[in-house]
């Protein structure tokens, strides 16, 4: 087993368009370019705010604000079982319609005024209506927003008419995880935290394990690396149009505690392997842990055998970012399995504490202003990929708007 040349492989140079050389650091500290970004990116992409089991029952909503895109949205489920999404926005006044982030009802009442809306959008009633002199009621319904779900995910977009649909849009992601077992993982934990950081900078802390073995000594640094992968490479990567996957390596030679091993007898783990779950695993490798698959722009799907997590990173200024993180395994069966899923919990938890602090301390490098450019190693080629990403959506629209 202990072979390095085994994990050798320089996946950028099967990427020529990324480039090897350095990378600027304006996407991270640049106002004018998050505002760039606004436009270019959130508001033109599908973007992941939540999954159905948040809303199971006809009446069940979710509202979701959204800083970056200067927009608050509801997703209700119809009468009829469909999804729909809205501005939550009241027609009379521009009120926020809906202040909580979960509820249930079949009707969306202003509290400032009284206006009433169904689940399907429609103005239903007006207070004191007769005063008023050109409301059409049926022209004054919400503004409807786009919406889709698959696999359970809900997505919504805010173009008048999306470039794409989500299926397309998802492409190679969609593809390789269309039989992943999500609806069995219905039992989750949340945690989320607002980062003073840029929100790439938070993002590109879990777009490569490179920093596995510094960040995360005593809570991870050997499950994922080892002494023939020291370093955190990746065993397999795959870029497309605009998302990325990477798989990581699985150490045969970590030594879980007494608390750990026995978790792994009842629940998920890292150190489980491919098994038979569908959707892992593309490359079918013998050493392998989890899938890392970043949906552009700002949400994570990241999977292994017995469990999935996400990671939702939402601008909330150039420097602020609102990160919410999601960890789901199947229900618990038994008072073991319920011990193995709360572990896993509380792993995950110290982990990404320790993740908070370096995301932040590295934005506070970047804001010095000391250096103007960043190296990126092969490991970090997701990292890479991404900012490109982002770069020719920003470039795009500004031919766009210089050719209008």
């Amino acid at each position: 087993m202990n072979n390095p040349e085994r994990y050798s492989h320089k996946w950028t140079l099967d990427y020529p368009e990324l480039g090897t050389g350095p990378v600027s650091t304006e996407a991270f500290t640049s106002e004018a370019y998050f505002e760039r970004e606004r436009d270019a990116v959130f508001r033109r992409c599908w973007l992941n705010v939540g999954r159905v089991e948040d809303i199971p029952e006809p009446g069940d909503y979710i509202t979701k604000d959204l800083a970056v895109c200067n927009a608050s949205i509801i997703v209700v489920r119809g009468n009829d079982g469909a999804l729909r999404a809205f501005h939550n926005v009241c027609r009379h006044r521009a009120t926020k319609l809906a202040w909580d982030e979960q509820g249930s009802c079949q009707t969306f009442k202003c509290k400032n005024h009284g206006w009433s809306y169904g689940i399907d959008g429609k103005l239903k009633f007006v207070p004191d209506e007769g005063r008023f002199y050109d409301v059409d009621k049926d022209a004054n319904g919400l503004i409807a927003v786009h919406v889709d779900d698959w696999n359970g995910f809900i997505f919504i977009n805010l173009m008048p008419e999306p470039a794409q649909s989500l299926r397309e849009y998802l492409g190679e992601i969609g593809d390789r995880l269309d039989d992943y077992p999500f609806a069995e993982m219905s039992e989750n934990y949340s945690h989320r935290c607002v980062l003073n950081a840029n929100w790439k900078t938070g993002m590109y802390a879990f777009n490569e394990v490179y920093h596995l073995s510094f960040v995360h000594p005593k809570t991870g640094g050997t499950l994922i690396t080892g002494k023939e992968n020291h370093f955190g490479r990746p065993v397999w990567v795959e870029l497309g149009e605009r998302h990325g996957t990477l798989s990581t390596y699985n150490n045969p030679d970590h030594k879980p505690s007494a608390v750990e091993g026995l978790s792994y007898k009842y629940g998920p783990s890292f150190a489980e392997g491919a098994g038979a779950c569908p959707g892992v695993n593309p490359s079918d490798e013998e050493l392998w842990s989890l899938d890392i698959n970043i949906c552009f722009p700002n949400f994570f799907v990241d999977v292994f055998s017995g469990s999935y997590f996400t990671y939702n990173f939402w601008p909330l200024s150039h420097r602020t970012t609102l990160w919410e993180y999601r960890n789901y395994y199947r229900p618990a069966e038994n008072a073991a399995h319920r011990f193995a899923n709360e572990l896993s919990r509380v792993w995950m938890r110290e982990f990404l504490i320790e993740d908070i602090k370096a995301i932040e301390q590295v934005q506070k490098g970047l804001e010095t202003a000391v250096v103007n450019q960043i190296h990126l190693s092969d490991s970090e080629i997701c990292i890479r990929h991404h900012l490109k990403t982002v770069d020719d959506h920003v470039d795009r629209m500004m031919s766009t708007t210089q050719g209008n």
